[in-house]
């Protein structure tokens, strides 16, 4: 069986698209943890996408990294 080959691109954060029904959700606090880490640490786990950029895993982290003015991430 053929394995798809995953990459990691850099995308800007206007480009992808939250799933609506999105079933875990994150507080305010969550998503100010999640921002202190980006700045302490950076972008260091990247937020996983499908083929039409809607977001799989990483709602958290994109919340955060546009709270934070980040333009551009790790996908």
């Amino acid at each position: 069986m053929p394995q798809e080959k995953l990459q990691i691109e850099h995308l800007a954060i206007d480009a992808l698209k939250p799933y609506a029904r999105n079933p875990r959700t994150h507080s305010p606090e969550q998503i100010a943890q999640i921002a202190a880490s980006i700045g302490e640490f950076g972008f260091t786990n990247p937020i996983l996408i499908d083929e039409a950029n809607g977001v799989i895993a990483g709602h958290g982290r994109l919340l955060a990294a546009s709270q934070r003015g980040l333009t551009r991430f790790l996908a």
